[in-house]
């Protein structure tokens, strides 16, 4: 398959992926705020088995609508793909009857959440915000029934995800916390709005306790100490955040030997930073450099604004299409205390641009830049931004669901560090101290294949890093060696990989893909080769599974 960027008439198989995308707008409304659609701002989705019931129908009745027609073009060969491996996997997934419970990716981290994409500037946003409030108890009581379900069929999280749901839980709703503090936030604003806003954070912090107790005596009882999810589970998983199908034990040996490779440029580039220093030294110097230091959130923030600008300008016209409106993207300090970094898309009209948020753990303030700039290039120029927001504006060839709905994390997550190293390609990590921070980065996802894979599956440890089998407590050691973050920042990745099987792994495998779908075009070329070009036509298939994108670009 080639895909093209003309314009061109929508086609039978458009209208199955269209109206699919807005049977999943109607059956979530949170989906449609992420948009910045209107119509729906206060409502929730349907958490309880029904709800997951009604998805399965939705993409039951567009794989049946879909059997009968063929496709006009090759965009619509790409739609058939992606909509195939898609819609058949969340069908597949659905029927485990498993509920999400983890620290970053499910409806408990979800329902609030939503939250931070709302509107926050008028009456009209905060009455929205107020009556979602009051709708949260419902879309939590459905929550608590699916996760019930799940309980009676024996599928609970394990004890480790309880415990920081719990904790989580609790924080949303203490005084003071997230929701009082946006109904005050709020009743600034808009006074009138005061006592309904108020009653609104009341019941939230009401549904959020609600949800600790719950979790604490009736889920924790049941849930297995053990973190590993086994195979059957973790391909499932792989298949998920991949879009395609690899062998776990090929991709777990990659990993280990890549782990190495990294660690030994990591040894090589340290002697640039200090002749004759270690990894640890070098760090140490880079780290000690009053040039490389930000103090604070607010000098935080300003450097990962004027980077990304300078990114823009830098790559505009030159190795990237980036035309306005998609020459802005705003960068933001969380309103969450979790850890992390992120990226939201732009709405569908870009009034609200694509933005960089960063969760700053509790205490800390002090950030060094050789360490981030490499994250500002994943989040966003030519990370996620150009991705997103280059597969919003293609709305004259891709349908809404390519557009919107298909978001594979292996495509997009491969594609951000794809960007990180070609960014020291193109001579903007040149600097020792930031290619280092580059290649520190680079040494995390590779550990992450590791210990992902081999953790959950219980695999053998290489020689290199001890011996035995992959356990949660040796896991833990190991990530402590390769990935030089913070404290609280360690402890969230963590907790992260063994409660969101398969999804780590996606970036560096992803990465791994979207290389060897490029060299292969290259080889092709036979020395007529147009990197900017390539770009370009990866970047307008949109995000499908990596198994679609190499049939769209190889054939």
């Amino acid at each position: 398959m080639t895909n093209t960027t003309a314009t061109r008439t929508s086609s039978a198989i458009d209208t199955v992926a269209t109206d699919y995308f807005k049977k999943l707008l109607e059956l979530s409304p949170e989906f449609a705020t992420s948009l910045g659609l209107p119509g729906s701002e206060a409502a929730y989705s349907d958490y309880s088995p029904a709800g997951t019931a009604a998805q399965v129908q939705a993409a039951r009745a567009a794989l049946d609508a879909l059997e009968s027609l063929n496709p006009a073009d090759t965009v619509d060969e790409i739609t058939l793909d992606a909509m195939h491996e898609r819609l058949g996997l969340e069908i597949e997934i659905a029927n485990t009857r498993r509920t999400e419970l983890n620290n970053i990716a499910s409806p408990a981290q979800d329902i609030r959440s939503i939250f931070d994409l709302m509107p926050q500037e008028s009456a009209k946003d905060f009455a929205f915000i107020a009556e979602r409030m009051h709708n949260l108890p419902a879309a939590m009581e459905g929550y608590i029934a699916s996760l019930r379900d799940s309980a009676a069929r024996g599928l609970v999280s394990a004890v480790r995800q309880v415990k920081i749901v719990t904790t989580q839980a609790l924080d949303y709703a203490k005084p003071g916390g997230f929701f009082d503090t946006l109904a005050a936030a709020g009743s600034k604003i808009a006074p009138e709005l005061g006592e309904r806003l108020a009653s609104g954070a009341q019941r939230a912090n009401a549904a959020y306790l609600n949800l600790a107790d719950v979790l604490e005596n009736e889920l924790l009882p049941l849930a297995p100490e053990k973190d590993a999810v086994g195979r059957e589970y973790y391909s499932l998983m792989s298949r998920r955040f991949l879009g395609a199908a690899v062998d776990l034990e090929e991709t777990y040996a990659w990993g280990v030997q890549e782990l190495a490779n990294i660690i030994a440029e990591q040894e090589r580039v340290a002697k640039l930073v200090s002749p004759g220093a270690s990894v640890e030294e070098a760090k140490a110097i880079l780290n000690g450099d009053p040039a490389r230091q930000l103090n604070g959130t607010d000098a935080l923030q300003a450097w990962m604004q004027e980077k990304s600008d300078a990114a823009i300008q830098a790559l505009a016209g030159t190795h990237f299409d980036i035309p306005a409106p998609m020459d802005q993207i705003q960068c933001m300090i969380a309103p969450t205390q979790e850890g992390g970094i992120y990226y939201t898309g732009p709405s569908e009209d870009f009034s609200r641009p694509g933005r960089m948020w960063w969760s700053v753990p509790v205490g800390e303030d002090k950030f060094t830049t050789w360490a981030e700039l490499t994250t500002v290039y994943h989040e966003g120029v030519p990370g996620h931004h150009l991705q997103v927001a280059t597969a919003v504006l293609a709305r004259e060839t891709l349908n809404d669901w390519r557009r919107h709905a298909c978001w594979v994390s292996g495509h997009g997550e491969g594609w951000a560090l794809y960007a990180e190293r070609l960014m020291f390609d193109l001579g903007f990590l040149s600097d020792p101290g930031d290619y280092m921070g580059m290649l520190d980065a680079q040494r995390m996802r590779a550990a992450r294949v590791v210990f992902d894979i081999g953790v959950h599956l219980e695999l053998e440890i290489p020689e290199a890093w001890g011996n035995g089998t992959w356990d949660s407590e040796n896991g833990f050691a190991f990530l402590e060696k390769n990935l030089d973050i913070s404290a609280g920042q360690l402890q969230f990745e963590f907790t992260r990989y063994l409660g969101w099987p398969g999804q780590a792994p996606a970036y560096k495998v992803g990465q791994r893909l979207w290389e060897q779908i490029r060299d292969e075009r290259s080889a092709r070329a036979s020395g007529d080769f147009d990197l900017k070009e390539f770009h370009s036509q990866a970047l307008n298939v949109g995000s499908v599974g990596l198994d679609t994108l190499r049939r769209a670009l190889l054939g």
